[in-house]
């Protein structure tokens, strides 16, 4: 078997790998609930390599990502329920419906016009859906349980605000962001631990519906303030190697020293 730039080359892989006959042991054992963190996680690696613009690990993360649905197509094929060609088939048939102003006769102005467009199928796909289920429509019927939770805060408030169930502006999306936070320390003054949960709960919420409300992806800012926060401690603890000082003795205040130091430093 030898490598190829022809994706029939991929999928011959995987069914080789899953044969019951010489097949790899592992791959045979793997079923669908046993893979899919390794599908989510390949997602999140391929989101890193674009964050730090390395093209070549992305060329890489990409092929790790486009084995999931290859592997997963193979189990369905195993079990008769679909093969990839039928993957295939569905995502470019959507593809063509959800852009009538491309392939149809219906135009797009703006990229704004275009999802437009692509909302307005969506929403009557849903309808659809929920027809064939016999169950009631909602608009927040295709929004992934599985998506981390704050990138889901953020879509569940946005599909919200489509039919203006939402504050008319950021000012008192920023007042109900304090209001929470005042509940959260009446919880905490009270000690009750299963009010602070729901009441943090509420708070994170609101920081999501907030973040959407001035235009910045809620989960990507946390994303690169995580970067920050290991970027900065990693400071402090080189500072306190080079004082000499053990980290668990330096004591807060010289910590919060070495922080600041770093903070002036990247504000130039």
């Amino acid at each position: 078997m030898q490598p190829s730039r022809d994706i029939s080359r991929l999928i011959e892989i995987m069914a080789a790998l899953r044969n019951p006959d010489g097949g790899c042991p592992w791959d045979l054992e793997q079923d669908f609930a046993s893979i899919r963190h390794y599908t989510i996680e390949e997602a999140y690696e391929v989101a890193d390599a674009i964050e730090r613009e390395d093209y070549a690990d992305l060329r890489e993360e990409l092929g790790d990502l486009l084995l999931q649905p290859v592997y997963h197509a193979q189990m369905a094929s195993e079990q008769g329920l679909f093969d990839i060609g039928d993957v295939v088939f569905a995502i470019t048939e959507k593809l063509i419906r959800r852009h009538p102003h491309v392939f149809g006769e219906e135009a797009a102005r703006n990229a704004g016009g275009a999802k437009a467009k692509w909302d307005e199928v969506k929403a009557d796909e849903r309808a659809k859906k929920a027809e064939r289920k016999q169950t009631p429509s909602s608009i927040l019927d295709d929004v992934p349980h599985a998506l981390p939770a704050l990138a889901r805060a953020e879509k569940l408030s946005r599909r919200a605000a489509s039919v203006q169930f939402d504050w008319p502006d950021w000012r008192q999306t920023l007042a109900k962001v304090r209001e929470e936070l005042d509940e959260v320390a009446a919880a905490a003054e009270a000690g009750n631990t299963a009010e602070i949960h729901e009441e943090l709960g509420d708070l994170l919420f609101a920081a999501a519906n907030l973040a959407r409300k001035l235009g910045v992806e809620g989960e990507s800012a946390l994303r690169d303030a995580n970067v920050k926060f290991d970027r900065r401690f990693r400071y402090v603890e080189s500072r306190a190697t080079e004082d000499a000082v053990p980290l668990a003795e330096a004591g807060l205040n010289r910590l919060d020293g070495y922080w600041n130091e770093i903070r002036a430093k990247e504000r130039g």
